[in-house]
């Protein structure tokens, strides 16, 4: 099935498909918040992507639903010298019988440099690496140019590809299907674009047997339309239950509800690196000549303009966890000493004038309307606090796909986003957000702030290479502790994470967000 078909054939073909799986018991049908945006698991490096390639391909090394390093395609590693890991194959097959071998890890690990348009690319994850060795069909040794203790980290997120299947498949044909050979415990049936995906047991999976026959993931972005379908009985289990709602479910005894603090920061992104900032005016709409975000008074006073509290309890129902960190408290990097959040709406003005804006100036605020809990009322939430201390702010809310292609093109000079911490340290989120953009260590790439500072990207890269994990947790809270002082983003908060289902099927709740069919389970 592929999106090149009318309209009217796909929704009947869907529908068709909703009606298989209401008479087996042993399918899931799951609707989920976030639709992702390509099935290729080398484009686009977003949690809904991410959730949907985890249920047909794998990777070396994985996090447990505790964000934990547990092996994956790679039943052991171990290091060979400082710069040089080496990686034991599991004697796992792809979905087309063939046999997973060292030649297609190298070809995974070297297809994410070969992606073009990718609004958030693999690469932060492979660039470390400088050599690749077949020792032999099942062992690959792996250097880096210095030492690099986070290597086992970087590759839980790399999905492993059969080279056999999509050496010259390009990203948009997985979308009908071509390439889609992974090792994972579910097999490609079937995607419609921005409606849903449906996948099949593997019967030859390496691991436990996958618990359903069939899963069809839903894209249903509008929540109570979501919440309606699992009401209704239209599908088994849901994601991101409406906040407004979740007293309800937890009331009703036909379902189970599982919140659970996130990895996933949500914070703002400020341009301070561009002289002219687009959507940047004076009071009249005239542009400024000059960007105020360039001013590290402006940053710290919108920083301290925004209530956090007022949302966890006003529009976040406490399903948020208020926070001037990168990380959380379970994670390498996190400072105890950032958590008293600043909110000072006084002393903001008070910067603001210092900074020769005291009058203010007016600005938008570019905010996704589909990806996290409640996004579009922060957005506005946020826009009301900065309004009241000078800074006219409104809000241009839209689909994440349309965020997160304009982001990456630069449309932005002010931005509410997310990052889920995929590696459980704080070198994830500053390499990928905050560094100095470089194409050969795969930094910055998604530093829709343009922020670059030197001092910043020496001690990361010292903290990177550090091997002993006290001094590495050092120098990482130095470096976080530096890109909070300079605002070179302001963190919101870490959101919770919501589901819910019928009382006959279990849930495993992850800190990574991730919904994927090994997240459901037959209640016992």
């Amino acid at each position: 099935m592929t999106s090149a078909l009318p309209g009217r054939v796909l929704a009947g073909t869907a529908l068709a498909l909703g009606l298989a799986f209401s008479a087996n018991a042993a399918d899931l049908r799951v609707a989920v918040s976030s639709a992702a945006t390509a099935l290729d698991p080398d484009f686009q490096n977003a949690t809904p992507n991410i959730a949907v390639s985890r249920n047909m391909f794998e990777t070396l090394t994985k996090m447990d639903a505790e964000s934990r390093l547990v092996p994956g395609l790679a039943q052991s590693w171990r290091m060979i010298n400082d710069t040089t890991w080496e990686f034991k194959l599991r004697p796992a097959k792809f979905h087309d019988g063939s046999k997973l071998t060292a030649e297609d890890v190298i070809w995974s690990l070297d297809r994410p440099a070969t992606i073009t348009n990718s609004p958030a690319a693999f690469t932060i994850f492979t660039k470390a690496i400088t050599g690749k060795k077949v020792i032999d069909a099942q062992t690959i040794q792996l250097t880096t140019a210095t030492p690099y203790p986070l290597l086992p980290t970087d590759l839980a997120s790399i999905f492993i590809v059969s080279k056999a299947a999509t050496e010259g498949v390009p990203s948009a044909e997985f979308n009908t299907g071509r390439g889609m050979v992974g090792t994972g415990p579910y097999k490609f049936v079937s995607f419609v674009r921005d409606d849903r995906v449906v996948v099949a047991r593997n019967p030859d999976y390496w691991g436990a047997k996958p618990e359903w026959d069939k899963v069809e993931i839903r894209f249903i972005s509008s929540d109570p339309a979501r919440l309606a379908a699992m009401l209704a009985g239209d599908v088994d289990a849901i994601d991101n239950v409406p906040t407004t709602d979740i007293e309800t479910v937890k009331a009703d005894k036909r379902f189970s509800f599982v919140a659970k603090k996130s990895q996933r920061l949500v914070f703002l992104f400020l341009d301070s690196g561009r002289d002219a900032a687009p959507g940047v005016t004076d009071l009249a709409g005239k542009p400024l000549d000059k960007n105020p975000m360039k001013d590290v008074r402006v940053r710290r006073a919108i920083n301290m303009a925004i209530d956090r509290g007022a949302i966890r309890e006003r529009i976040m129902t406490g399903l948020a966890y208020p926070t001037n960190n990168l990380v959380t408290d379970a994670m390498q990097g996190f400072d105890p000493k950032l958590e008293k959040v600043p909110f000072n709406p006084t002393e903001a003005k008070k910067l603001l004038t210092e900074a020769g804006y005291p009058n203010g100036f007016a600005m938008t605020l570019a905010s996704p309307n589909n990806r996290l809990i409640n996004d579009s009322k922060v957005a506005q939430a946020v826009a009301q606090m900065l309004t009241r201390v000078g800074i006219k702010t409104q809000v241009d809310a839209m689909p994440f796909m349309s965020i997160a292609g304009r982001g990456q093109k630069g449309e932005f000079a002010f931005s509410m986003m997310a990052w889920g911490v995929q590696t459980a340290e704080a070198s994830s989120p500053v390499r990928a957000l905050v560094a100095c953009a470089d194409k050969d260590k795969g930094w910055g790439v998604v530093n829709w702030g343009n922020y670059c500072n030197k001092s910043v990207d020496a001690l990361l890269t010292q903290a990177v290479a550090t091997m002993d994990d006290k001094a590495r947790t050092a120098l990482l809270q130095q470096t976080v502790d530096k890109v909070i002082d300079d605002v070179a983003l302001v963190p919101l908060y870490f959101q919770a994470t919501t589901w819910a289902a019928k009382k006959s099927i279990s849930i495993l709740a992850r800190t990574d967000e991730v919904t994927s069919a090994e997240s459901f389970k037959p209640a016992k």
